[in-house]
């Protein structure tokens, strides 16, 4: 009897336990905090105008070497692919008939001299004795005539003898221009013709002269770029350079960058109507002639000055299939993604023309952690130091602690 007087308290303290455990609610894990990324305020600057194109080099000066006389090619004076002066002898042709002529040229001119020697001693005569009626105005016209016409002929002669001397001299083919003399094009023994005007026929060529310091870089830019650009200039969105200060930068073929800049000199008038570009040009040092004519480059040119631009890094800019986009905090503290347009750099950063405002907090470390939609915390953002990952967040690491 005690015993069922027992149970009956008991009982009831085990009813009102489990119904005061039943009543309360059950707790689900803590909250994640929002994860922490770096950003950086878009703010708008002026930023270099630069636009990669593909150019092609050639030389400042180029000079064919031709034989100006015809005759035999006895030797090859230079060294092929060496440099050379201007006047420096560079192939010599057979001077004997050169020299025969001038011989001959020199002999007549010494005829003409004595004839008019004996003319004009002969008229001097006549004229003194005209006075006193020795001899009559017709002898007197004779002897003149004839000093005059034995002068002339000593002037013809002269001219012979100058032409003679110039053709023997043209047997010595010399170097146009200081250069770099190429390949030689006809070996010695050859027959070497030069230009006729009735003919048509052209001048033997033996070689050519290349000025590498400086070199011209040619390239075209597209007319529609053109016009935008000056649309964008009278918009006040551009300052283009002074065509005469426009700067270009040469990357080599293997990627490196040439050590000396080149300035715009020449800017077509013209529309090439088969593609649609305008031909410019820009003048390059090569003071060690390691740039050689033909080679492709390409060229980054400083055509002016951007303005109300934004630089972000370039971590924080990604793209996709839709372009290029960032992703930014935005008021509420949400991630949202910006398309933006963003086609050149600058010391590292994207230059973006289109797609931010100003104060928009652009994402630049730990966008591992987010995506659009979703809360994130901005933190100023510090260059080398990416913010680190909240705790559990991806790539975070467990807090170390006892067990």
């Amino acid at each position: 009897m005690k015993s069922s007087s027992l149970r009956t308290p008991l009982l009831c303290l085990g009813l009102l336990a489990l119904a005061a455990c039943g009543g309360k609610k059950e707790q689900g894990p803590p909250q994640m905090p929002p994860p922490e990324v770096g950003v950086v305020k878009a703010q708008p600057v002026s930023a270099p105008l630069n636009k990669d194109l593909v150019g092609r080099l050639s030389a400042f000066r180029s000079a064919d070497v031709r034989a100006r006389v015809a005759g035999v090619l006895l030797k090859r004076v230079y060294e092929e692919g060496t440099d050379v002066k201007k006047g420096q002898v560079l192939f010599e042709i057979d001077p004997s008939v050169y020299q025969a002529n001038l011989n001959s040229a020199q002999a007549n001119l010494a005829s003409a001299q004595a004839t008019y020697a004996n003319a004009h001693k002969a008229a001097e005569r006549t004229r003194q004795l005209r006075p006193q009626g020795y001899v009559s105005q017709a002898d007197l016209d004779a002897a003149e005539a004839s000093e005059r016409s034995s002068a002339a002929a000593v002037k013809q002669a002269q001219a012979a003898v100058e032409s003679a001397r110039i053709s023997l001299g043209f047997t010595r083919v010399t170097a146009p221009i200081d250069g770099r003399a190429g390949q030689q094009q006809v070996t010695e023994g050859a027959i070497v013709g030069n230009g006729s005007a009735d003919t048509g026929a052209s001048s033997t060529l033996l070689t050519t002269v290349d000025q590498l310091d400086p070199l011209y870089v040619n390239f075209t830019v597209s007319a529609s770029d053109l016009d935008r650009l000056r649309r964008a200039q009278a918009a006040g969105n551009v300052a283009l350079s002074d065509p005469n200060k426009t700067t270009v930068q040469i990357v080599l073929p293997d990627g490196s960058k040439y050590d000396q800049q080149g300035t715009l000199d020449f800017s077509g008038a013209t529309v090439d109507p088969t593609t649609g570009t305008v031909s410019l040009r820009a003048q390059l040092a090569n003071p060690d002639k390691r740039l050689l004519p033909g080679t492709y480059v390409t060229i980054k040119a400083n055509l002016g000055e951007q303005k109300n631009v934004f630089l972000v890094p370039q971590q924080g800019v990604a793209r996709d299939v839709a372009g290029a986009y960032v992703l930014v905090v935005n008021q509420e503290g949400k991630v949202e993604r910006k398309n933006i347009t963003a086609n050149d750099l600058s010391n590292g950063n994207w230059i973006v023309t289109q797609g931010l405002a100003t104060g928009d907090q652009v994402i630049v470390s730990g966008l591992q952690a987010v995506q659009p939609g979703a809360p994130a915390k901005a933190s100023p953002w510090t260059p080398g130091k990416d913010a680190a990952p909240p705790n559990g967040a991806p790539g975070a690491q467990p807090a170390a602690g006892k067990h």
